[in-house]
């Protein structure tokens, strides 16, 4: 990808950057394991993003 990116892409980037992260320990806690992985994960080579 280009190193100079427009404004809106990069922030599509970083919001994807910030979404692909785990679910945190004391949410699995406080839910009693009923929430235990994100429907929101990605896999950089497994699914692409659109942006």
């Amino acid at each position: 990808m280009a190193r100079n990116k427009p404004h809106a892409r990069k922030l599509r980037l970083a919001r994807a950057l910030k979404s692909n992260s785990a679910v945190p320990v004391w949410v699995i806690i406080k839910t009693n394991r009923r929430v235990t992985f994100s429907p929101a994960r990605r896999h950089w080579r497994v699914s692409k993003l659109k942006v």
